[in-house]
């Protein structure tokens, strides 16, 4: 006597054993990252609720570290100096490109931008927090006679990602020095 029976595959039971199969690699794939101590960047944290931004930063930097501010910690950008905890004055901003490589035709193939800030941060009494400091950022980029309007799209998206990348690394330094032990003068 034989039976007969017939396996009944529904569309959602297999779009089930899809989606469990698909989270078992992701987390099988994410599981050295895991090991070996890697972390998203989180917030900056800051000891300070209030900070201005004074000096001479240019309109592009200065939206970058007032969004890092607002978005990437728990302080406020106060407009007056006098209503913050913190200063963070821009001494220097200087947006740069130089040639990098030169193609067989001897035109540009390549370009170096760079960016150059200088800062540093004092609090209301007048404590420097972090003394004149500078960061420096590159980025190569290639260039084709060919295709300069979309270079010059590319260039200005580099800069906002350069500038923004400066920002987040202008706070996490201050954030930095306000957590080191102060060295007392006697």
């Amino acid at each position: 006597m034989s039976v007969d029976r017939k396996i009944d595959l529904h569309p959602q039971g297999i779009n089930t054993l899809r989606r469990t199969t698909l989270r078992l690699f992701s987390l099988l794939s994410m599981s050295p990252l895991i090991a070996c101590g890697y972390r998203l960047r989180g917030m900056v944290d800051l000891p300070y609720k209030v900070l201005a931004i004074s000096g001479n930063p240019t309109p592009p930097l200065r939206a970058d570290l007032q969004r890092v501010i607002l978005t990437g910690t728990d302080a406020k950008v106060a407009i007056n100096p006098k209503d913050a905890d913190l200063i963070l004055e821009i001494t220097n901003d200087i947006t740069g490109r130089e040639i990098l490589a030169y193609n067989s035709n001897g035109q540009v193939s390549a370009y170096r931008l760079s960016i150059r800030v200088g800062f540093r941060a004092f609090d209301t009494a007048g404590v420097e927090i972090v003394p004149e400091t500078e960061i420096y950022i590159t980025r190569d980029m290639d260039f084709s006679v060919s295709t300069v309007l979309a270079t010059d799209i590319q260039q200005q998206q580099l800069l906002t990602s350069m500038r923004s990348d400066l920002a987040v690394q202008i706070l996490r330094r201050v954030a930095a020095s306000a957590r080191a032990p102060q060295a007392k003068s006697f």
